[in-house]
C-alpha cells in the first residue's frame, strides 16, 4: 500500500460516492436491519445519521486481527496515531500532539471512563479488560465533549464488553510466542431465570523491546493478571440491573533513567519498576417507562494504585537547606550552580542577585567541606487515584420526528502522592447535558446539543455541537458538523507540588536518614481549559447490493490554550501558551466481497501545524491500514493486515500481520488453533530511538477450547 497525493484519492472517492448508477441500485432497500451506533450522541442511530465520523471494530475484526492489546486494535482506525513510549507503555492519540503525553482522548469501558484525572493519562497496557471479553469498540473520531465532558477533546473510544447472556459456557485459551509472550484466558458463563453472569480470569506477559540505542538490554517487560465479573438481572418487564467488578494486578518494568545532578556521582540502581493495581465496580439500573421513554442511573467506583520505588545516589549537598532556598529564588541559577560546582569552587558564586550569591557561597562552602560525598537513598514515586461517578440519563421520544436525551453527572476525583502532591488533592465535577434530534423531513436531520460542566479546580464551561445530515436515503447521508470541545488540565499539570523525600540515606545527609531533595516543582494553579473548534464535512453510506460500507471525512480542527510542557521535575512551567491546527481527510471502506471474503481499507491525510514543535512530532502526515479476511471453509480462516505511517515522531512504521486459524469440532465442544506472524517492513525504531527489536518478525500461537 503506497501513499500518494490526497487530492487524487478524494476525487476518485467523490466520483464513486455520487455516481447515479451506484446510488440508483441502492434506492430500493431490502429488509436488512441498519446497524446501530450509540457512542456518538447517546441515542441509537444508523451510521448515516451520526453527527460525526465513526469507526466500529466488531468482534469478527477483533478476533481476526490477532491483537493482544486495545491500543494495537486502534491501528485500524483512520487518523489514530499509535506508538510506544516503551514496550509496556503505548502512546495513542487521534491526529497527534505530544508523543509522550497522549492526554486528549476519552476512553470508556461500558460507559465508565478510565481516563486518569490525576496524571491526565490513559494506561493502555493496564486497561482491566481482556480482549476476549470485548464485543465491539466504537470510536467517535472527533471532539465529543457534548456527550462525554472534558477530555473528549479529540476522540472517544468506547470499549463494549460482551453481554453475559451471550457468554454462556466455558472458554479456555492460552497463547505462547516469541518475545516472552505468555497469555491466558478462562471464562465461565451461566444463566438462571431472570439473570446471567460471566466470570473471567486472564493474564498477559511479554518482554517488550530488546535493546536501547546503545545495544543494552531494555528494561520494559510486563506481567499482569485480571479478574472480571459481569452480571445482568431482569427485575421486571420494564426494569433491569447490570453490575460489574474488575480487578487487575501486575508489574511494568521501567528503564532506569535517573541521572545524578552533581558531577562525579555514579547512578546506583537498575530497577524503577511499577507495581500496578486497578480496582473498579459499577452498577446500572435501567427503566423503560414506555416504548418512547427510558432512563438509567449508573454509579461507579475506581481505584488506581501505582507503586514505584527505586534507589538513587547523589551528592550530600543535594539536601542542603540553603540549596533548597536558592532553588525557590531562581531555578535556572540553581541548576547552573549545581551542574558546575567544581568550576565555581575557586572563584566563588556565579553572578546573580545579592541574595542568590549569598546562598550560593554557603552551598559552595558546604561542598568544599565534605558535602560533595556520595549518599544513597530510597525514592518513592507512588501515586494512588480514586474516582466516584454517578450519572442519570433520560431518553425521550417527543414525537415521531423529535428525540431528546438529557442527563446529569457528578464525579469526585482524588489523587494521593507524597511525591507529586505532597499529600492529597481532590476535585469535584458537575455536568448537565442535552441533545436534540429533529427529523425536519424525510431527508433532513438536524441535531444540536450542549454540555455545561463545572470543575472546582478549573471552573465552568459550555460546549455546543450543531450538525445537519442530509439523508439521500436511510443508508446514505451527507453531514456538516460544527462543534466545540474542552480539555480540563489534569491535577498534575495545574496543581503539582513535586519533590522527593529520600529515605534510608546512607551515609546520613546533614545528620539525617531522611531528607527532601532540593528540586521542587509547583504547578501554576490557574491554568485554563484547552479549547477546540472543529468543522467537518462528510459522507457515510452503505451499498447493500455490494456489501460496501464507506465513510469519507474532511476536517479542520483548531486547538487553543494548549498545555504542551512535558511532565518533568525540572523547571516544569505549564501554561496555556500553545496552539495547534489539524486539517485533512480520512476514508474508511469495509467491503464484504462475498460470504467468504471481507476487505477493509483506511487512509488518513493529516496536515498538522503547532506552535510547539513537539505537538507535531506525533502526527503522521500519511497513515492507513488494509485488511483481508477470508473464510476458506472446513473450519479454516485467514486474515492479512497491513499497517503503515510515513513518520511518527520521525520514524516510519510499516508492518504486515498474518493470522491463520483452524476450528476443530470435538463433539459439543470446539477447539480453535491459531497462529499470528507480525513482520516489520521497515528497519527503524518504534516511535523512540530506544525502542528496538533484535528480530523484525514475531510469531505467537494460541489454542482456545469452548464447551
Amino acid at each position: 500500500m503506497s501513499f500518494g497525493p490526497s487530492s487524487t484519492r478524494s476525487s476518485l472517492l467523490l466520483a464513486l460516492l455520487f455516481s447515479p448508477a451506484v446510488l440508483a441500485d441502492d434506492l430500493f432497500l431490502d429488509s436488512e436491519a441498519l446497524p446501530q451506533i450509540l457512542t456518538a450522541t447517546r441515542l441509537k442511530q444508523s451510521p448515516a445519521e451520526v453527527p460525526g465520523s465513526m469507526t466500529v471494530l466488531d468482534s469478527e475484526l477483533i478476533n481476526a486481527s490477532g491483537a493482544r492489546d486495545i491500543s494495537e486494535l486502534l491501528r485500524l482506525v483512520p487518523g489514530m496515531m499509535v506508538g510506544a513510549i516503551s514496550g509496556n507503555q503505548a502512546a495513542v492519540n487521534y491526529h497527534g500532539t505530544n508523543a509522550t503525553q497522549a492526554r486528549r482522548m476519552q476512553v470508556l469501558i461500558d460507559g465508565r471512563s478510565v481516563y486518569r484525572a490525576g496524571l491526565a493519562t490513559v494506561d493502555w497496557s493496564d486497561i482491566p479488560v481482556a480482549m476476549e471479553d470485548v464485543e465491539r469498540i466504537e470510536v467517535f473520531r472527533g471532539p465529543n465533549t457534548v456527550s462525554y465532558g472534558a477530555n473528549a477533546l479529540m476522540a472517544v473510544v468506547n470499549i463494549i464488553t460482551r453481554n453475559p447472556a451471550d457468554s454462556h459456557g466455558t472458554r479456555v485459551k492460552i497463547s505462547r510466542g516469541q518475545r516472552g509472550i505468555n497469555d491466558y484466558y478462562a471464562s465461565q458463563g451461566s444463566g438462571w431465570n431472570g439473570g446471567n453472569l460471566r466470570l473471567s480470569l486472564s493474564g498477559q506477559q511479554d518482554d517488550g523491546f530488546d535493546e536501547d540505542r546503545t545495544g543494552a538490554d531494555y528494561r520494559d517487560s510486563r506481567r499482569l493478571d485480571r479478574v472480571s465479573l459481569s452480571v445482568s438481572h431482569t427485575l421486571s418487564e420494564d426494569q433491569s440491573l447490570d453490575w460489574q467488578i474488575n480487578a487487575k494486578d501486575g508489574t511494568n518494568q521501567r528503564p532506569y533513567t535517573y541521572r545524578p545532578v552533581f558531577y562525579g556521582i555514579t547512578a546506583a540502581g537498575n530497577n524503577s519498576d511499577v507495581v500496578a493495581k486497578d480496582y473498579a465496580g459499577s452498577v446500572r439500573w435501567n427503566l423503560d417507562v414506555n416504548p418512547d421513554h427510558s432512563l438509567y442511573v449508573q454509579g461507579s467506583a475506581q481505584h488506581w494504585d501505582r507503586q514505584q520505588t527505586w534507589r538513587a545516589c547523589d551528592a550530600e549537598v543535594s539536601f542542603s537547606p540553603q540549596l533548597t532556598e536558592l532553588w525557590k529564588l531562581n531555578p535556572n541559577y540553581t541548576e547552573l550552580l549545581a551542574r558546575n560546582m567544581n568550576r565555581f569552587t575557586g572563584p566563588g558564586a556565579p553572578p546573580g542577585t545579592p541574595a542568590e550569591m549569598a546562598l550560593a557561597n554557603q552551598v559552595l562552602d558546604q561542598w568544599r567541606n565534605g558535602a560533595s560525598r556520595t549518599v544513597c537513598g530510597d525514592i518513592d514515586q507512588s501515586i494512588r487515584e480514586s474516582r466516584y461517578d454517578l450519572e442519570l440519563q433520560d431518553t425521550l421520544s417527543l414525537s415521531d420526528s423529535l428525540r431528546l436525551v438529557s442527563g446529569m453527572n457528578y464525579r469526585y476525583d482524588r489523587a494521593e502522592s507524597e511525591t507529586y502532591f505532597n499529600g492529597t488533592l481532590d476535585d469535584t465535577t458537575w455536568r448537565t447535558f442535552g441533545q436534540l434530534e429533529w427529523r425536519a423531513s424525510e431527508h433532513w436531520l438536524l441535531q444540536g446539543g450542549a454540555m455545561f460542566e463545572d470543575t472546582r479546580l478549573v471552573g465552568s464551561s459550555l460546549t455546543p455541537r450543531f450538525a445537519v445530515n442530509y439523508l439521500i436515503n436511510p443508508r446514505h447521508g451527507l453531514r456538516a458538523v460544527y462543534s466545540e470541545a474542552i480539555r480540563s488540565p489534569g491535577m498534575f499539570e495545574n496543581n503539582v507540588n513535586w519533590s522527593y523525600q529520600v529515605s534510608g540515606l546512607r551515609p546520613y545527609a546533614y545528620g539525617q536518614s531522611s531528607a527532601r531533595y532540593f528540586v521542587k516543582t509547583r504547578g501554576p494553579g490557574d491554568l485554563d481549559q484547552e479549547r477546540m473548534r472543529s468543522r467537518e464535512l462528510g459522507y457515510n453510506g452503505y451499498f447493500a447490493d455490494l456489501g460496501l460500507a464507506l465513510d469519507v471525512k474532511l476536517f479542520y480542527d483548531e486547538i487553543t490554550g494548549m498545555i504542551s510542557e512535558p511532565l518533568r521535575n525540572n523547571q516544569f512551567i505549564a501554561s496555556n501558551a500553545n496552539s495547534a491546527r489539524f486539517r485533512g481527510t480520512e476514508t474508511q471502506a469495509d467491503w464484504r466481497l462475498s460470504a467468504a471474503d471481507r476487505l477493509r481499507l483506511t487512509y488518513a491525510f493529516v496536515d498538522a501545524q503547532a506552535s510547539n514543535p513537539q505537538d507535531q512530532q506525533f502526527t503522521a502526515r500519511n497513515s492507513g491500514s488494509a485488511g483481508w479476511l477470508r473464510d476458506w471453509g472446513r473450519g479454516w480462516s485467514s486474515a492479512l493486515f497491513y499497517y503503515g505511517d510515513n513518520a511518527l515522531n520521525g520514524y516510519r512504521f510499516e508492518r504486515v500481520d498474518t493470522r491463520i486459524a483452524k476450528r476443530i469440532p470435538l463433539g459439543k465442544a470446539q477447539l480453535q488453533l491459531a497462529g499470528v506472524v507480525q513482520q516489520r517492513l521497515d528497519h527503524e525504531p518504534t516511535t523512540f530511538v530506544d525502542n528496538n527489536y533484535d528480530d523484525r518478525r514475531v510469531m505467537y500461537l494460541s489454542a482456545e477450547l469452548e464447551f
